[in-house]
């Protein structure tokens, strides 16, 4: 963020135009679609969207490149909306108790300044890449920030949906970033003028327009960054204004907006690293603060106490934590922050947490991303009820308590993490392709990953090789010289009489016996484990699925955790857990799509849209091509109602090709399809 660092988000290749990706919206039924020349427009891929306050740069864009103007967009000029509106709504979550006993409730949060792409040409609905920044420790998280911009390309990020919906189904808002870059970046003053313009009635239409984007794409506020240098005190005060009429509109939309610690009250540019007299008015008129990296120990104890004389919570301040270098082997002055033996003092900004991705070599698979993500969330240990004391890099599991949404029926995973080496339907595979799209991934498990045994612990972890369905499943490996149990979800499920647990699993190797674990209550206290019953499911080589009764629990109580307890001979096992749903009835298909069709067209390069049928319990929606020998190949998935597919191909000597989409409920039942078709 200073420009004593890299902070400018370089251009890349838009390496999409041939990429299978998810897509739009459309009657139940058949619908034709149309030829090439024939659709109502070319296709072209679907990306986040970015722009400038107003005036745009002198020349022209470099290629990839589409300079445009906050003030002037509107929701129905914006032919990309379809594509680019989150669809799941933000979940409401709990907190149950603490999987050990230094991780606190109500304290210390976690803002996190993510890249997830370039500025430009960052698909809106995925890439057919697995080698993406699948993030999936929500649990630990309170605000994403979609970090980005650059003076070259656009300054204002508006979130792409897949974030978004995977941010809002683990509970978690998600923040659009408007960036002002230092002039050393390429910054204009200008631009922050055009921001805090005023119209004739003295209000700052800039404000309402960010207001109006991220209601009609469906995030939660943003992420205000004023690091150009060069402006003054009447600046400072427009600024201030600007500031202030956003927050008292994003509030009515319930929408938020953090400020971070750049320009002071006098107009210039001078990071404090504090909350002091500087920038008081500025976090006053905003929720929160990202308080830039130079703080000291000395610095956030003054902050925490000048916010609450402010009448506000210490942890609205969030200490910044620089790990886009150095991942874990930052070093960081913990006890400032988040003290084990005292009350937590601020609120931890994490810069770039993407390095667990970043700083692997090129040849990276998904299981050495998770591995790294693992260590940087869970500590080195690997299981956060069993932290590592000389772990010198504090991960967020051993200061704060994790959170769940799993709270209501029917409740169903199959462990997708948003991105795969291929895609697994009923355990076979319906596309070779690897692939990413976020708003794909399930809820998952909040604390991972907690073995008890008296034994040694078995590794767990995400595995790419086989799958149930999506992309990933649950593989414990490691011999089980002692029966070992497995922590998969917190939960606050209502136990009926119908209630039925299903598990669908597979030993891969070894002799394994299989309980599905059920709690119905907390443990007695922090670090304490839960006291499980224990039911029997039957095992095997093969891909299965154990139905189990909730029989001898009481009606009318509370699931409050579900796991598995594995008990081996004592030799090596691998065993995997594929899928794992709740409901009390039948589960429901959902109905099929409405009005299914093909918008534009360019040669292999379609845009498909479709409705949504009335009756919801629609998760999310799937296309697959239809091969001339009946068999079935998986395109794509989205919970959008628009999807674009790039360059397919005529299959053999067809002249049509022909595609099913349908809608996916909760419990992964599928609806019968509506069926398109393209002439080449």
């Amino acid at each position: 963020m200073h420009p004593t660092r890299r902070t400018v988000l370089l251009v890349t290749g838009t390496g999409a135009a041939a990429a299978v990706l998810p897509a739009a919206p459309a009657t139940a039924g058949t619908a034709a679609g149309t030829a090439g020349g024939e659709a109502a427009a070319a296709a072209s891929p679907p990306y986040a969207s970015y722009w400038y306050p107003d005036s745009l740069p002198s020349g022209s864009p470099g290629a990839g490149i589409t300079w445009r103007s906050l003030k002037a967009w509107t929701a129905a000029g914006d032919t990309d909306l379809a594509f680019n509106t989150a669809s799941v709504p933000l979940a409401e979550r709990f907190t149950p108790t603490p999987v050990n006993t230094t991780a606190r409730a109500g304290q210390a949060r976690i803002q996190s300044l993510v890249s997830f792409g370039p500025t430009a040409s960052n698909p809106s609905q995925g890439a057919a890449t697995a080698d993406y920044y699948a993030l999936t420790h929500w649990s630990y998280v309170d605000e994403l920030v979609f970090w980005g911009g650059s003076s070259a390309e656009g300054l204002i990020l508006a979130p792409n949906a897949p974030v978004v919906d995977a941010a809002h189904r683990h509970g978690v808002p998600v923040l659009g970033n408007v960036f002002l870059p230092p002039t050393a970046f390429g910054g204009q003053l200008q631009w922050t003028r055009d921001l805090v313009q005023k119209d004739a009635a003295g209000h700052y239409p800039l404000a309402e327009r960010l207001v109006a984007v991220a209601e009609a794409y469906g995030f939660d506020g943003w992420f205000v960054n004023a690091e150009t240098g060069g402006g003054n005190a009447a600046l400072a005060t427009d600024m201030l204004g600007f500031l202030t009429e956003l927050k008292a509109l994003s509030a009515a939309k319930g929408l938020r907006v953090t400020w971070y610690d750049a320009m002071t009250v006098s107009g210039s540019v001078s990071w404090q690293g504090a909350l002091n007299n500087q920038n008081r008015v500025f976090f006053q008129a905003a929720d929160t603060m990202f308080l830039d990296f130079r703080w000291s120990p000395g610095s956030l104890a003054s902050s925490a106490s000048a916010a609450e004389q402010l009448g506000r919570d210490r942890h609205e301040l969030w200490a910044g934590v620089d790990v886009e270098a150095n991942g874990w082997n930052r070093s960081v002055n913990w006890d400032a922050m988040v003290p084990s033996g005292s009350a937590h003092v601020a609120s931890v900004g994490f810069y770039r947490p993407e390095w667990t991705r970043n700083h692997l070599p090129a040849a990276r698979t998904p299981g050495d991303f998770h591995a790294a993500d693992d260590h940087f969330w869970s500590g080195r240990s690997l299981d956060p009820a069993r932290p590592d004391t000389a772990d010198t890099w504090r991960a967020p599991a051993v200061s704060v308590a994790d959170r769940s949404t799993v709270t209501g029926l029917p409740f169903g995973s199959v462990f997708n993490t948003g991105h795969g080496l291929r895609w697994y339907e009923d355990g076979e595979v319906t596309s070779t392709a690897p692939w990413n799209h976020l708003g794909l991934q399930d809820r998952l498990p909040s604390r991972r990953w907690v073995t008890r045994t008296t034994g040694g612990h078995p590794a767990v972890t995400f595995d790419f090789a086989d799958a149930w369905h999506g992309g990933s499943s649950v593989l414990v490996d490691g011999a089980l010289d002692a029966p070992t149990t497995l922590d998969v979800y917190a939960t606050r499920l209502p136990i009926g009489r119908h209630t039925v647990v299903e598990l669908t699993h597979r030993a891969d190797s070894g002799d394994v016996g299989v309980e599905l674990a059920v709690a119905t209550a907390d443990p007695s206290g922090p670090g304490q484990p839960y006291a499980y019953t224990y039911f029997p499911v039957t095992t095997g080589s093969d891909w299965k699925t154990s139905a189990v009764r909730l029989t001898g629990l009481p009606a009318g109580g509370t699931v409050h955790a579900l796991g598995v307890r594995l008990t081996g001979a004592g030799g090596a096992v691998k065993w995997r857990l594929g899928g794992l749903a709740v409901r009390d009835q039948a589960a429901h298909c959902p109905r099929r799509p409405v009005a299914a069709r093909i918008t534009a067209a360019s040669g292999g390069d379609l845009r498909f849209a479709w409705r949504a049928a009335p009756g919801g319990g629609v998760r999310h929606y799937t296309l697959h091509r239809v091969l001339p020998d009946g068999t079935r190949r998986f395109l794509g998935g989205t919970a959008q109602r628009a999807f674009y597919v790039g360059g397919l191909t005529p299959e053999g000597d067809e002249r049509t090709a022909r595609f099913e989409l349908r809608a996916v409920g909760e419990l992964y039942t599928a609806s019968d399809p509506a069926t398109l078709t393209h002439t080449w």
